[in-house]
């Protein structure tokens, strides 16, 4: 190459094929925006096993860098990405702060996340659920029935929900109808693997994916599909703080302490 490159590893929940369709539409704007080739060419890993290949022949333990802007407990797989864009630049940027790399050889980290089972659900199908996550490696360190405030039912809504005046009513009215059952579970990777086993938001597409989500099993319509899970790492320290305030039942880990749960 004639000019300087930045070499880029990214890190997060399917890194690699998230970076894809982001690459996609950058890919498609600059089509659109220019034909004159000055914007940055991207080249980028094919796979994540060769993206780890390719971390370790440009960058040693200490280019690896996280921060409190972007920590690691918000991902909850150990997913990296590299990406290689030619610039027209001569000065090069470097931070050195907490190794990745021995970040990774560690294993997964232990999470907490949160799962409110809705009216009308906990009631009836209770000792299946717990089984459930017990059988998925869940621990429970928080457990209590609470009457949710419009404010909160609204809070754990969907963004979509939010645009519909209807939807929003109607999801708020069942919300607010009756005791939700909230629980804290601890696990590994506890996040995505709640929001895996839980399935789409939506209970006839959860069925059609497979019968076994639990949505799929406990729900009826996008109203009334059975649960909430947190869905993000910081939407579940969130979710800890409102309905737990008074704290978990669970052994301190470095997650919940960096984060003041």
């Amino acid at each position: 190459m004639s000019n300087p490159v930045l070499v880029c590893v990214f890190r997060g929940i399917n890194a690699h094929d998230t970076l894809v369709g982001v690459l996609e539409g950058f890919t498609q704007r600059r089509e659109k925006l220019t034909t004159s080739g000055s914007l940055p060419q991207v080249v980028m890993a094919l796979t994540p096993e060769v993206t780890f290949r390719q971390a370790v022949l440009f960058f040693t333990e200490a280019d690896f860098v996280t921060g409190k802007t972007l920590t690691l407990q918000e991902h909850t797989y150990h997913s990296l990405q590299c990406l290689c864009f030619s610039l027209s630049v001569g000065e090069s940027w470097r931070c050195r702060a907490e190794s990745l790399f021995a970040y990774l050889h560690t294993g997964a980290q232990v999470l907490c996340t949160v799962l409110l089972i809705k009216p009308g659900v906990w009631s009836q199908n209770l000792a299946g659920i717990l089984r459930n996550l017990d059988l998925e490696k869940f621990t429970l360190v928080g457990m209590k029935h609470t009457d949710l405030e419009p404010a909160v039912a609204l809070g754990l809504l969907p963004s979509e929900v939010k645009q519909d005046p209807a939807a929003l009513e109607t999801h708020c009215t069942y919300l607010t109808s009756g005791t939700a059952l909230v629980l804290c579970l601890q696990r590994p990777n506890a996040v995505k693997k709640l929001l895996d086993l839980l399935g789409p938001e939506d209970p006839k597409l959860a069925q059609a994916l497979d019968p076994c989500l639990w949505r799929a099993q406990y729900g009826t319509s996008t109203v009334h599909n059975g649960f909430y899970g947190s869905k993000s790492y910081q939407m579940a320290v969130r979710d800890m703080k409102l309905f737990f305030p008074e704290g978990l039942c669970c052994a301190k880990c470095q997650t919940l302490e960096e984060e003041e749960v």
